[in-house]
């Protein structure tokens, strides 16, 4: 079975100055610099995704 490529988006919690992530989220959720894609991802579980969001938007509301 050939292995699928992720399907990248850009973070709706990224900025407007260029200082932005983008995610592929399926079985783990992915996360990469838009402006170091080379170096890599970090990936998370859906699980710890959703906490990591929650916090954000805790810190932020």
């Amino acid at each position: 079975m050939a292995k699928r490529e992720p399907h990248w988006h850009k973070s709706s919690y990224s900025g407007a100055e260029g200082r932005c992530v983008e995610v592929a989220e399926g079985q783990a959720v992915l996360v990469r610099d838009t402006q170091n894609r080379d170096l890599g991802h970090i990936s998370y579980t859906p699980e710890a995704w959703a906490s990591f969001l929650g916090g954000v938007a805790t810190h932020h509301a």
